[in-house]
């Protein structure tokens, strides 16, 4: 029971649900249904052909999950939202488009039919407000492909549906919709209002809250308010998709829709490893890099990435064939913070297209089990004192107690970067502040940190952790100092550290996908004395010797 709480927590309707679920508000959502759409947007993203075979199978794989069936679960009480979400939401047409042919147009027919058969009234899974949203812009985005040729009964369906589905979703927005998924609920009311004809007003509405959000949203260094570089691409393309059904339209174009693109876009950049995905903060993934091109193309935004990004509270140390980045700032506020996760103060690594240090990931359940151990400080390359997480992390989503400031400085001399940061997550509960330094040279072969804790009594446990990624093999040196860590390729990085008993522990990775791989972390304990307690690493590059092996 408690998987099915889990799953449905954020489908209640609240008090609106009494008067969703009687026949008097079907009737307030019945207009004239048009009969085609006043503007075709055009639809860049391309489908993946693997899933729309799948679909053609009859497996329904989404957010770490799969059912097998003839038609979709479409209330499979054991999934979880994540799962209802993206099976209701539709998105997943483009996969079949990408399958091409009759057979797929035909499956797409067949399940668009079997939801129209179950949800032509509401239902608080099938019609939340993010939902219903993404569903409106997936079947006006694909109504070419599974709407060709399709007979006259399927098509008034469709279009008496989006009708309907339109006046809900304005009736709801923005309502309980925070960040990404508010962008989302005005995307859908974008591509219903300037898409089906006669419903200017909703359309002008749409604009007026896209107004409003960028510049609640958007921070002046082009990062995104709630912190995570997966939701800093979501936003970018929904984003792109509005500009596109605006152009389409040929109405006109909000300065600030195009100006938050442009700063978008060099900060999505930022967040970006050399091998092209994004880094693990806040409830992200490292998402497909060739996906992140699409958008990257699509935004049609100059601009090299930032070295800094102060607003959203992350630093980039960059040189060489080096690449770190380190969260640097406080977390999101209330409200904001359903992905957040009590990662201050973290930092991963890459060379190259390598990956070296990294955090834990996270799981696309969001919530539960898997939400408190990824989003726990502990799943993170940082400090943790008495396994004691530096803010609250709430199993259905969100943060309680949290740092708050966090300072950060920056320095630059000759190619070479030192970035300062502190954070008081733990000075509460043991009077404790963390400083951590960050220095990487000139020529990128020569990282070192210094994590100190300042103040207390003494007697306090920490562990300093740096996860590695699951391709990187590590073993300790003979003196029980250090790690010797070598990278895929075969470069070797040594990790000397100071300050507490070194150690090679078990770790989890969920970085690419929803299954964790097994992998290793370097560790440091300790226990405070009066005052606190300083921790130095360092970490360089291993100089091939004439002889030696790769």
């Amino acid at each position: 029971m408690a998987r099915v709480n889990s799953g449905m927590r954020r489908f209640r309707a609240g008090p609106g649900a009494l008067v969703y679920r009687t026949p008097l508000y079907g009737v307030l959502l019945k207009s004239r249904a048009p009969q085609a759409l006043g503007v075709v947007p055009v639809d860049p993203w391309p489908g993946d052909l693997r899933q729309g075979e799948a679909l053609l199978a009859g497996r329904f794989a989404f957010a770490g999950e799969e059912r097998q069936a003839d038609l979709p679960p479409w209330l499979d009480l054991s999934a979880g939202s994540a799962w209802l979400t993206a099976l209701h939401g539709f998105d997943w047409l483009r996969h079949l488009k990408a399958a091409g042919g009759d057979a797929a147009r035909r499956q797409a027919r067949v399940l668009v039919t079997s939801w129209l058969d179950g949800f032509s009234s509401w239902h608080a899974v099938a019609w939340a407000p993010e939902v219903t949203a993404q569903r409106i812009v997936a079947w006006i985005g694909a109504h070419d492909f599974f709407l060709a040729s399709a007979d006259d009964g399927l098509r008034a369906r469709v279009f008496d549906s989006l009708a309907r589905q339109i006046r809900h979703l304005a009736r709801l927005v923005p309502g309980r919709l925070r960040g990404v998924d508010l962008i989302l609920g005005i995307k859908g009311l974008v591509y219903g209002g300037f898409c089906l004809p006669g419903r200017g007003r909703t359309a002008q509405r749409a604009l007026w809250l896209l107004n409003r959000e960028l510049t609640r949203q958007v921070m002046p260094d082009g990062g995104h308010v709630q912190r995570s570089p997966s939701l800093q691409l979501q936003v970018l393309r929904h984003l792109i998709d509005i500009r596109g059904v605006l152009r389409a339209a040929r109405a006109d174009m909000p300065d600030a829709l195009q100006h938050s693109i442009d700063r978008l876009t060099p900060t999505l950049r930022f967040f970006r490893h050399g091998d092209g995905g994004l880094a693990l903060f806040n409830g992200g993934w490292a998402e497909d890099p060739a996906f992140i091109d699409t958008v990257l193309s699509q935004a049609d935004a100059r601009g090299r990435p930032l070295r800094s990004a102060p607003h959203v509270g992350f630093e980039r140390l960059a040189a060489g064939r080096a690449c770190v980045l380190f969260d640097a700032g406080a977390p999101p506020p209330a409200g904001l913070d359903a992905r957040a996760h009590a990662g201050s103060l973290s930092f991963e690594m890459s060379v190259g297209r390598e990956r070296l240090i990294v955090n834990c990931g996270s799981h696309p359940s969001e919530t539960g089990a898997w939400r408190g151990a990824l989003a726990s400080t502990a799943a993170h390359s940082t400090l943790v004192v008495a396994d004691t997480n530096s803010a609250s992390v709430r199993e259905d989503g969100g943060l309680g107690r949290r740092p708050h400031p966090v300072e950060a400085k920056r320095r630059e001399t000759g190619g070479a970067v030192l970035v300062e940061a502190a954070h008081d997550g733990y000075r509460d509960g043991f009077g404790l502040i963390h400083h951590r330094r960050l220095y990487l040279a000139e020529n990128g072969e020569d990282l070192r940190g210094e994590d100190k804790l300042e103040g207390g009594s003494g007697g306090q446990s920490y562990t300093l952790r740096f996860h590695l990624h699951p391709g990187v093999h590590a073993s300790l040196s003979q003196g029980g100092d250090g790690v010797l860590l070598r990278l895929p390729s075969g470069a070797g990085w040594r990790l000397r550290l100071s300050g507490g008993t070194v150690g090679l522990e078990e770790s989890v990775y969920l970085g690419d996908g929803p299954e964790p791989r097994g992998t290793l972390q370097v560790t440091v304990r300790g226990t405070t004395a009066p005052g606190g307690a300083t921790v130095k690493w360092a970490l360089r590059r291993e100089k091939k010797t004439e002889g030696a092996d790769p």
